[in-house]
């Protein structure tokens, strides 16, 4: 599965958070290159990549390495999920993801 999210920090932000979230549930960022990182865990595979978008924007993929909905894919909802919170505060995260 793939999502996507337009965010309004800097790629580097992003990739930070992003270690720290999946770090902080068992993955491993495996060797990536510019704005692009994998994160390997027992559950499977996320890809990340981070673009400048229009100059105003991040455009944050997450690509997962199921074809359905699971565990991984709830992972990486709660990671954009958090993100947006993360760069609006009123923002409440909801579900169970």
């Amino acid at each position: 599965m793939q999502y996507f999210y337009r965010a309004h920090c800097t790629p580097e932000e992003v990739l930070q958070f992003a270690n720290r979230f999946l770090g902080a549930r068992g993955f491993t960022a495996a060797a990536g290159s510019g704005d692009h990182a994998r994160y390997t865990g027992s559950r499977g595979t996320i890809d990340l990549n981070v673009e400048t978008e229009g100059g105003h924007y991040t455009r944050v993929t997450l690509a997962t390495s199921d074809v359905g909905e699971s565990e991984l894919d709830r992972v990486a909802k709660r990671l954009l999920s958090e993100l947006h919170s993360v760069e609006e505060p009123r923002h409440k995260v909801r579900g169970a993801y």
